[in-house]
């Protein structure tokens, strides 16, 4: 289910008339068909709880943060290869890609640069020294996510450098029956091929331990990236693997331990010579250990240690470029009636071989928080000092508050600041400069919400300035290369109005978004490359004859591919079909038309994407 977060009660349903998503939904599909790839199959139902907001387990009814929850149901009713092609469907994001799967992927959140976003899979952090940085999307396999967490707006404060625009939180699975093991094979279009395996359990003494094991492989014939440059078909294929080893020592502590790998091989066309096989090969590792303790029915606390690898190459362009990240936490976390405290201390590392940078640095931090809930007002703050390595001591902050206005609204206010270090290769690469400073971010949003029943309305109002941001400059003064190279001069301000809404009328499951997002330059005023100022989702499932159909479109406005907004890409809208069946008892089938119409259009120019594309998958789950 893909959950747009809002306050829940546990009334009834308002009447129709009185219900604002079906209100927003309505509208939306009035002014401007608003519409998006969203999901064929929807609950609007919250989790009990959500750890992204604040870093630690947290009941949805305590959430002050704008965010969102998919989970594994989500992720194969909507038949996407690729983890950005699911998070694109979020409310608040957008995606560019340079032509296919496995090709350079950037996702905005809110508008802000994919390296913005910080990104973590069973807790441990994964990101890219090399270029720009942020994390390398286009590496992490789809295949072992069980459920993702989307949290929108900077959270440095609570999870330190480059967590200037969001988070998004990756977990793989984990077993919930004694053996449960799963088979999946799907075709497609363009010669797709995929099969999946995997198998969980607990067992021994008191089900004292328990494991996931999953694999997965893919291939594809792909399609022409760059037709104007080689013509010639681009495909990928991809190995990945995740394995998750649990074991409760008592009913206090706990150990965990996660492994994940992933290789895709995949083409793009550099050459514009004909023949010429250009290759990207990106092999991603992370592996992390965890000590869960609940020392008291106060005091509970989290120790791990963590480590991950992007790798990443070209052919026959010879390229090389790996970064390598450390991490070692602390988390702990008091909880005295209506209120919360948390103290942790982290030391993260980092390294980049990219020739002739081969460069380290490390940051250590001390993190403070604070969470009190009562009646009906909520309030959360954080602090944290990072003291790095090259730059020194950083503070960053966020204070957020709530009020319900009823037992189904609530209003929320919340200021953040937030910095990012530059990369390695940004200061120490032949366009680097070693004089570079940190990113510094100051976030204001406001936000209402509405929960009833099968009822979820959220209206998130934000304003997101950054100051010394880092950018490449052609022909800057002062460079090493004549080429260009990095200077702290930008200036960018993220500021807009995101809508979500979701209900059940008419015997249809609903959902939609839509987002009113303007990303500028701070010192032109000019929008920033590659970033629409409209978009949205609008989906709609219904279960007829055994069958569960879903219908959906994506939709976006026009967007500017160059920095002095000449070049237009033009706005598109993509019609997705999907249909799924039970067999029979351990049995499903599930089949998907996306880009119904055959829609030519360009996330980033001269870059082709793909056309009409369908796919079929068989499932096979038993019950045990």
């Amino acid at each position: 289910m893909l959950i747009f977060m809002s306050y829940p009660s546990s009334g009834a349903a308002a009447p129709i008339a009185a219900r604002p998503g079906v209100l927003f939904l309505a509208l939306s599909a009035v002014f401007g068909g608003v519409c998006a790839q969203a999901q064929p199959l929807l609950e609007t139902q919250v989790p009990m709880t959500v750890v992204t907001a604040a870093r630690a387990p947290q009941s949805a009814q305590e959430l002050l943060a704008d965010m969102s929850v998919i989970d594994r149901a989500t992720i194969e009713a909507s038949g996407a290869t690729g983890l950005a092609d699911v998070l694109v469907r979020v409310p608040g994001i957008q995606m560019v890609r340079n032509g296919g799967i496995g090709n350079t992927t950037s996702l905005m959140l809110r508008g802000a640069d994919t390296a913005y976003t910080a990104v973590y899979i069973d807790g441990i952090r994964f990101s890219s020294q090399s270029g720009s940085g942020g994390p390398t999307w286009e590496s992490i396999p789809l295949a072992m996510v069980d459920r993702i967490e989307v949290l929108r707006g900077p959270a440095a404060a609570i999870y330190g450098s480059d967590a200037m625009g969001g988070v998004v939180q990756i977990f793989t699975r984990r077993a919930e029956h004694a053996f449960a093991p799963s088979l999946t094979v799907g075709a497609g279009s363009r010669g797709t091929l995929r099969a999946q395996a995997g198998v969980s359990g607990v067992g021994g003494v008191d089900k004292a331990w328990d494991y996931a094991l999953d694999i997965a492989g893919e291939r594809s014939d792909g399609f022409d990236v760059r037709p104007s440059r080689n013509p010639d078909r681009d495909g990928y294929k991809s190995l990945s693997g995740a394995a998750r080893l649990g074991l409760r020592i008592n009913d206090s502590h706990q150990l965990r331990a996660s492994l994940l790998a992933s290789d895709i091989d995949a083409g793009y066309d550099n050459s514009p010579r004909l023949g010429v096989d250009d290759r990207t090969k990106h092999r991603m590792h992370a592996a992390g250990l965890e000590w869960n303790a609940q020392w008291s029915e106060r005091w509970s606390s989290v120790l791990a240690l963590n480590a991950s690898q992007d790798r990443y190459e070209t052919t026959p362009t010879a390229y090389l470029s790996t970064t390598q990240l450390r991490g070692l936490s602390w988390q702990n976390h008091w909880r005295v009636g209506a209120q919360t405290f948390s103290a942790t201390l982290e030391r993260r590392e980092d390294a980049l071989q990219n020739a002739p940078v081969d460069r380290e640095r490390a940051q250590n931090a001390l993190a403070l928080g604070y969470q009190w809930h009562a009646d009906k007002q909520h309030l959360q703050g954080q602090v944290r000092h990072d003291s790095d390595s090259e730059f020194g001591d950083k503070q960053t902050g966020s204070l957020a508050y709530g009020y319900d206005l009823t037992p189904q609204w609530r209003a929320t206010a919340s200021a953040a600041t937030s910095f990012r270090a530059p990369t390695l290769y940004q200061r120490f690469s032949n366009y680097g400069t070693a004089s570079l400073t940190p990113e510094n971010g100051r976030n204001l949003e406001l936000g209402v919400r509405y929960g009833a029943g099968h009822d979820t309305f959220s209206a998130t109002a934000y304003r997101n300035r950054i100051r010394d941001q880092v950018s490449y400059q052609a022909g800057a003064r002062g460079c090493a290369s004549s080429l260009g190279c990095y200077v702290s001069v930008a200036q960018a301000e993220y500021q807009g109005l995101t809508l979500a809404a979701a209900t059940r009328a008419l015997g249809v499951r609903w959902h939609g978004s839509l987002d009113f997002n303007s990303a500028r330059d701070g010192s032109t005023g000019l929008y920033l490359t590659r970033r629409a100022r409209q978009f949205g989702t609008l989906g709609a499932s219904r279960q007829i004859a055994g069958w569960q159909w879903g219908a959906d479109v994506q939709w976006s406005a026009r967007r500017f591919d160059d920095a002095a907004n000449t070049k237009v890409l033009g706005g598109y809208a993509l019609w997705n079909l999907s249909a799924s069946k039970s067999l029979a008892r351990d049995w499903k089938l599930l089949a998907r038309l996306d880009n119904a119409f055959d829609k030519h259009y360009e996330t980033a120019a001269t870059y082709a994407t793909e056309g009409r594309r369908f796919f079929v998958s068989l499932q096979w789950t038993p019950t045990l």
